[in-house]
């Protein structure tokens, strides 16, 4: 036993020290590449046979090393990346190979770069819904990190399509029926809220879904980092949403199992669905990507945001397009802000921006969205709030006093939070005495980020302690 221990520690710091001579070469051709030089002499000179060889031997050696290390011991590392036989399509099922150019393009509107591809993080993400028939059947599981801005927007446009679009009893949308979803309601739903965003990023005449097949498509240039799935898409487009749907219903494993990379096929479909060229002219000199590299992990820029819910990656949160600045002097260049009101809406709330005066201000064709569902960006986590009463936005007299439901999508969330909004009968800061910097200091920030849209209202937690 002690010799197997003392095997296994060795083994591991083996794998440590080769590990780190890895992370060493990433760092330096990341540097080279910045640089705009490249990386000659043997690796220029390997056959595409042989770079196909080396990362199938890659993958391999992944999955064997990583079955040998101690129980408990886990290094993201040494996961392998490739997609499961199980979880890819034929290519016989019909569509088109991604080519060279469309990759880099891809690479491109989203990291800025060719260079840069996903991390552990995102590759690991995909569309996992709570216990069918629970308190939260209704709700996606998303962990912190890069990723959880897109499937909570996912997850706005699912609790659109079960409270207001589904094909059911009017009676049967009330809060009661979404924990009474079961696990064939949980894949419609979701294939519907994917189509839905796919389609409405069309501009409602197409929609393009990408999946992957067991080959890659293109020997990549030498610019160009290998993913392993990426050089292996194929691409669907649709002429009709239903037909979207139907498609995307039919192969939901390769969106919501284990392994699927499914969060990043779904970007890659919401991208080739607008389009490379209209995200192009959707975006301003202020932002020309899509993802943010930040403290070790790539974040959603607001330009993919308001692509999830408008259908357009408008880089701003105002509406319209700004054309003078604050000293009403014409601009060099117009800044892209949101152009029509969308079935979802965004309400935003950073204490850091608010206590320096920088929080910036969320136009109203976002903060009164169609329907009462808003994806919230809070401190710099994404999570959702809403209202089962679809006349909350339109009629008035509902203001006075209604009701919110708040998800984050952290699994330590047992039970959806409903909150009890007052915006008739008196003011939250009534009799606190304090400056405004303390009010937002003192107060939940769920609280605060309500009263950017309901100014002035006081918040019941009901019963419930508040933890956002």
């Amino acid at each position: 036993m002690e010799g197997s221990l003392q095997s296994a520690t060795q083994v591991n710091t083996e794998l440590d020290d080769i590990l780190s001579q890895i992370a060493e070469l990433d760092k330096w051709r990341e540097i080279f590449n910045t640089q705009g030089l490249e990386l000659q002499g043997c690796f220029a000179k390997r056959a595409p046979e042989r770079i196909k060889a080396e990362e199938e031997t890659e993958d391999v050696s992944r999955s064997s090393t990583s079955a040998q290390t101690p129980t408990g011991y886990v290094n993201p590392l040494m996961v392998p990346y490739s997609i499961p036989h199980s979880l890819v399509v034929s290519p016989s099922l019909g569509g088109h190979p991604v080519s060279p150019e469309l990759a880099m393009s891809l690479r491109k509107i989203l990291f800025g770069n060719t260079f840069h591809i996903f991390n552990y993080e995102w590759k690991k993400s995909f569309f996992k819904f709570r216990e069918p028939h629970s308190n939260l059947s209704y709700a996606l599981e998303a962990e912190r990190g890069g990723a959880r801005a897109v499937q909570m927007a996912v997850q706005a446009h699912i609790i659109k399509y079960l409270l207001f679009t589904r094909p059911v009893d009017s009676e049967c949308c009330t809060m009661e029926s979404l924990g009474e979803v079961g696990e064939k309601e949980q894949e419609r739903a979701l294939a519907t809220a994917l189509a839905d965003i796919l389609w409405t990023a069309g501009e409602e005449r197409t929609a393009t879904v990408s999946l992957v097949t067991p080959e890659r498509c293109f020997t990549p240039h030498l610019d160009y980092k290998l993913d392993n799935f990426t050089e292996k898409l194929q691409l669907f487009t649709f002429k009709k949403k239903e037909d979207t749907r139907k498609f995307i219903y039919e192969h939901i494993q390769c969106f919501n199992e284990e392994g699927s990379h499914g969060v990043i096929l779904f970007l890659y479909s919401l991208i080739f669905s607008r389009s490379i060229v209209r995200l192009q002219e959707d975006l301003d000199f202020t932002t020309t990507h899509l993802l943010h590299l930040g403290l070790g992990n790539f974040g959603c820029r607001q330009a993919l945001l308001n692509l999830l819910l408008t259908g357009r990656a408008s880089p701003n949160v105002f509406n319209g397009t700004l054309l003078y600045d604050e000293d009403g002097s014409p601009l060099a260049q117009p800044l892209h802000g949101v152009l029509a009101r969308s079935d979802v809406g965004y309400l935003h709330w950073s204490r850091e921006q608010a206590e320096h005066a920088k929080l910036p201000t969320v136009g109203s064709m976002l903060k009164t969205p169609k329907l009462p569902i808003w994806v919230c960006n809070i401190n710099g986590t994404y999570s959702v709030l809403f209202s089962p009463t679809r006349s909350l936005l339109s009629d008035w007299k509902m203001e006075h006093l209604f009701h919110l439901y708040f998800y984050n999508g952290q699994p330590t969330q047992c039970s959806t939070a409903m909150l009890t909004i007052d915006t008739h009968s008196h003011h939250w800061e009534a009799g606190s005495g304090d400056n405004q910097g303390d009010l937002e200091r003192r107060f939940p920030s769920l609280e605060m980020t309500i009263r950017t849209k309901w100014e002035g209202a006081a918040i019941d937690w009901n019963g419930t302690v508040p933890y956002f």
